[in-house]
């Protein structure tokens, strides 16, 4: 008999949930007479449900049956004391055009806040659920007046960006950042959509006045850290920097906020800045660890602006003089090992120095990390057989690792260079479902590119040429990349290798600074393969050129608006829209 009613109770919670979903869909679909009947046979059976009320309130209002409504509101605030139902009277009276005896309702609902402080919560979400957005601030204002342990502020910040209001908006995120530090990033987030890159922006200039002004009434470290966040999406990295130091002096405990600005100095192509701050942590830090990282940064550069390999060289051997050859800068050791190999083609002593590191006391995946770095010297050399036994040697070691997947990529790749794509397609296959996103996302893009040109020719031809001149570029050869290239697009004209051909050079190009030619090769791709997996990138890459490098804004914009309106499911779509933004010099509000 028991477990009889159990099974009545879970019928009939069934139903009850069913028939929910069928009025809301009568609702949603604008069939309000069905709708009022289902919310109607709910109400009756749950009478105290909010929910059901507000929408039989909504559906009489939608059939414009005001009376109906009002009558139904009266009954209800006889026999529930609920403020928010006085609200509810007032907006019916408003949709009546009766403005008067409207406002004289919404003052009576405001003034149970007097009552009862936190009668707020339901009088205020009632307004705002109407959009009556000035009697919301009014409501949270006298809340927090009378009982000043309330804290509204990210409701206020919500309702002043609505209103446009933005400087009381900034103030009250600010505000609720100050009471509750760990909501910092979600404040971030929410400012973000009102900012943008331009620094004289009126929004912009706005924060900056309004964080410099707290900082001068109630110093803390909360401000400097926002000022630097600001001055980082503005790329104001040097002011950035300045806060970041201000930051770190009144408390020394940690340096990764400023490691963390090298890095994106770094990527942003930011040398000098970047510099100027690596400098300061090898100068500051008090570990060993901390000053190697920042000192292999340094290289880093020195790398992308072509220094003197023989000066770099130099750093290297200092540096492990210094620091020593031992478990503890093994990812010194790697790079000097990637570099003898790569940047200078002294391809044995590169592989002599690291097989000596696997000699070191290791642990198994700082082993697989050596090992991996002598399969792609190996790669370098052409030496595929051999790559495949360091990169099969991981896998065996480190099952389901991201090692052991990067590993299983690479298997596929040394395949794909030497023509093998059969083999090279079956470990993508599996790479797909890797626990690695840009793994998995590569192996994606690669067995896209083998499986879309293989059935062209049965000789394969073009795809070999393009696997070759792939190689070639992990080579660093990007000259002979380029003419191996120039060959496809000249004998392959009608083969769809051709798009991706055009993209691969105009990255060399980019590499090599030539503008003008990789802008030529995007062009090409955005006339004639329009509906190609590849026109995103090729948009956004080209409005990346005419913005950051030929000064042509305008031409950028144009393109960013086409990423915006026709490729909203592309990974450009956010940064296209933020720069399609700042270029159209939008007030964002």
């Amino acid at each position: 008999m028991r477990y009889i009613l159990i099974l009545c109770f879970f019928i009939s919670g069934v139903l009850y949930s069913q028939n929910a979903t069928i009025a809301k869909s009568y609702f949603e679909k604008g069939e309000y007479e069905k709708a009022l009947i289902e919310y109607k046979k709910l109400y009756a059976k749950s009478s105290s449900n909010i929910s059901y009320i507000t929408q039989i309130i909504g559906t009489f209002q939608q059939l414009e049956q005001y009376d109906d409504a009002e009558k139904f509101i009266l009954d209800l605030m006889e026999h529930v004391k609920y403020p928010a139902f006085i609200v509810e009277l007032g907006y019916n009276y408003q949709l009546k055009n009766n403005l008067e005896k409207a406002n004289e309702y919404y003052k009576i609902a405001i003034s149970k806040i007097d009552e009862r402080a936190t009668n707020v919560y339901a009088v205020a979400r009632s307004f705002q659920n109407h959009s009556l957005l000035n009697e919301a601030v009014i409501a949270y204002e006298k809340a927090v007046v009378l009982n000043p342990d309330l804290n509204f502020n990210v409701q206020l910040a919500q309702i002043y960006g609505e209103q446009g209001n933005i400087e009381k908006m900034f103030n009250s995120y600010l505000n609720f950042a100050e009471s509750n530090p760990l909501v910092l990033r979600d404040v971030k987030r929410a400012i973000n959509d009102f900012i943008s890159e331009d620094s004289s922006s009126e929004n912009n200039v706005l924060l900056r006045k309004l964080l410099l002004k707290k900082m001068q009434q109630q110093p803390n470290t909360l401000w400097n850290e926002l000022l630097s966040w600001l001055f980082i999406q503005q790329k104001d990295l040097k002011k950035a920097f300045a806060q970041e130091k201000a930051i770190y002096k009144r408390q020394p405990e940690s340096l990764s906020r400023i490691e963390e600005l090298a890095l994106i100095a770094v990527n942003d192509n930011e040398n000098e800045v970047a510099q100027d701050v690596l400098n300061y942590i090898i100068e500051t830090a008090p570990d060993a660890e901390t000053k190697l990282r920042a000192h292999q940064n340094l290289i880093k550069i020195d790398l992308k602006s072509n220094a003197n390999y023989g000066a770099i060289k130099s750093k290297y051997l200092e540096l492990l003089k210094t620091y020593g050859e031992q478990p503890e800068t093994l990812e010194l050791q790697i790079a000097y090992g990637h570099f003898l190999a790569f940047y200078l083609n002294e391809t044995k002593a590169a592989t002599n120095f690291l097989e000596s590191t696997l000699k070191q006391p290791l642990s198994t995946l700082e082993k697989a990390q050596v090992k991996l770095e002598l399969g792609d010297i190996l790669i370098l050399q052409e030496k595929f057989n051999k790559a495949l036994i360091y990169y099969t040697q991981i896998q065996r070691n480190l099952k389901n690792s991201t090692i052991s997947q990067q590993a299983r990529f690479k298997v596929a790749k040394a395949s794909y260079y030497k023509g093998d794509f059969k083999w090279a397609e079956s470990q993508l296959k599996i790479l797909k479902a890797s626990t690695s996103q840009l793994i998995a996302n590569d192996a994606l893009d690669l067995k896209l590119l083998i499986s879309d040109n293989k059935y062209e020719d049965s000789l394969q031809t073009a795809l070999k040429l393009y696997a070759k001149a792939d190689l070639l570029a992990f080579q660093n050869r990007n000259d002979e990349a380029i003419t191996l290239l120039d060959t496809i697009l000249e004998a392959h004209k009608t083969e769809p290798i051709i798009a991706q051909a055009l993209y691969k050079q105009a990255q060399l190009f980019e590499l090599k600074s030539q503008y003008d030619k990789a802008v030529v090769n995007y062009q090409a791709m955005i006339d004639n393969y329009k509906d190609g997996i590849l026109i995103d990138d090729a948009l956004f890459h080209l409005a990346e050129i005419y913005q950051k490098q030929l000064n042509l804004p305008e031409k950028a914009k144009g393109l960013y608006e086409q990423i915006i309106f026709n490729h909203a499911d592309s990974i450009y779509f956010v940064d296209a829209r933020k720069r399609y933004r700042t270029l159209r010099g939008d007030a964002i509000n």
